[in-house]
């Protein structure tokens, strides 16, 4: 019985051609002697290795774990070198399967088994790399699914192929022109450019926001400023990896000007607002500010579009940079942290309130957040009201009347106990109801 593959889609074709190729090497490798050598030096390349990864990965473990709580360079140096010791395994047999390559091809004049074997091992490592050590979400699929498959294709012996292929198919851009294997190869590297651009820009934040002898201002535009320059030059990397020049994003760069002439003028505002709100130090990450529509709470975030502000009930607000430019914006914390509130109380018309300022001024005094500078506390007559005298004190504080500092609170226990101390009485409504006409009683 015969089988004609002419007659079969091309897919099929290529897919038996390929079985045919790999049944030829094996059925010469099963029938060469050195082939079984090859064999045999791989499986002993590979105890030897499982032996001495027995005996050294312990000693490796003493070596490389540092002492708990110890965060010196040598202690982050030996637990970075430590989750590496799973690999010791599959290396050590790759180094072994090397030497005995040598031995082959010098004896035999061939080592194509013994080759393969290396090639298998180093698959295996990065089978262990992706699996146990690489513990980063985003890094764990580029490994699956990039890595893996291209270490499978190099231990098969299809990787030279593949990439030959790959560069034979071309894609036109206008008048730009590029290899399919130029955008698969721009794709992992953006990948990891853009990895290690955003774990850069997390150290470097990091690392300004710990330098507490900077203002706050300042620390948030040096941050922004090294988020610029490290995606920046990522994408440059990039441009150059995938063999694209620069010149030609010339075009693309008058379209985003337009674009950026017409609809993207409030994302360009908001842009230029956050630098100007940066370098003039305005407002910045907690300060607490009011907004011109009423609303206020503490800014909690600031991004290249926005301010993101947090209530008091725990709301977000997202506040576009281009408002704490062109509306009023009242900031509490701008010149200091020092505010002043008031209190009001009333008294009963029997008080003889020449003395009501000197007893609540010094009972306000007694709190321990209430300031002496710039004034102390100053209680003033406001007001005859219906039922008693009006008075409120005004004080001065650091920091806000918030959830956390109930200064008004305090003050208010304050006044009522010295009130109660001195015997001045704290007046409630009374209405006098005169009856007119009434009945007279039998």
């Amino acid at each position: 019985m015969t089988f004609d593959l002419d007659s079969q889609p091309q897919i099929i074709q290529r897919a038996a051609g390929f079985a045919l190729q790999g049944w030829d090497i094996a059925k010469g490798w099963l029938l060469s002697p050195a082939a079984w050598s090859q064999f045999g030096l791989l499986i002993a390349a590979f105890v030897l290795a499982w032996l001495l990864t027995r005996r050294l990965r312990p000693m490796l473990e003493r070596l490389l774990t540092p002492e708990a709580g110890k965060t010196s360079i040598l202690a982050t140096i030996r637990r970075f070198l430590l989750i590496f010791v799973p690999l010791l395994l599959p290396l050590l047999a790759w180094g072994f399967t090397a030497i005995g390559e040598q031995a082959t091809r010098a004896l035999f004049g061939s080592g194509a088994v013994i080759a393969f074997g290396k090639r298998i091992f180093l698959f295996l490592a990065a089978r262990i790399l992706v699996r146990e050590i690489i513990s980063d979400g985003f890094l764990k699929m580029l490994g699956r699914f990039v890595l893996l498959p291209i270490m499978a294709l190099y231990a098969l012996g299809f990787l030279d192929d593949s990439i030959a292929r790959l560069n034979e198919m071309t894609i036109s851009l206008g008048n730009i022109e590029f290899t399919v294997m130029s955008i698969i190869r721009g794709i992992i590297a953006g990948s990891i450019l853009f990895w290690i651009g955003r774990w850069s820009n997390d150290q470097t934040g990091n690392f300004i926001k710990k330098q507490d002898d900077m203002p706050p201002a300042t620390r948030q535009l040096a941050s922004k400023a090294a988020e610029i320059a490290i995606f920046g030059l990522a994408f440059l990397l990039l441009m150059n990896i995938m063999g694209i020049p620069l010149t030609s994003l010339a075009v693309l760069g008058g379209a985003i000007g337009v674009g950026l002439g017409f609809g993207l003028q409030k994302i360009a505002s908001n842009y230029i607002s956050g630098v100007i709100l940066l370098l003039e130090g305005q407002a910045t990450v907690g300060d607490y500010v009011e907004l011109d529509s009423g609303e206020a709470g503490t800014i909690v975030k600031t991004t290249a579009r926005a301010m993101i502000l947090e209530t008091f009930d725990g709301r977000w607000i997202v506040v576009p940079n281009e408002d704490f430019i062109t509306t009023r914006i009242i900031n509490y914390s701008d010149q200091g942290s020092a505010n002043r509130y008031e209190v009001p109380f009333s008294v009963s018309y029997d008080t003889d309130i020449n003395l009501v300022p000197d007893i609540i001024e010094a009972a306000v005094a007694t709190h321990p957040g209430v300031l002496q500078k710039p004034y102390p506390p100053d209680c003033e007559w406001r007001a005859f009201g219906e039922s008693g005298v009006d008075f409120a004190v005004e004080f001065w504080v650091n920091g806000l009347d918030d959830g956390k500092n109930k200064f008004s609170s305090d003050v208010g226990f304050l006044i009522w106990n010295a009130l109660k101390a001195h015997n001045i009485e704290i007046p409630y409504p009374r209405r006098v109801i005169e009856m007119r006409n009434a009945p007279s009683g039998d």
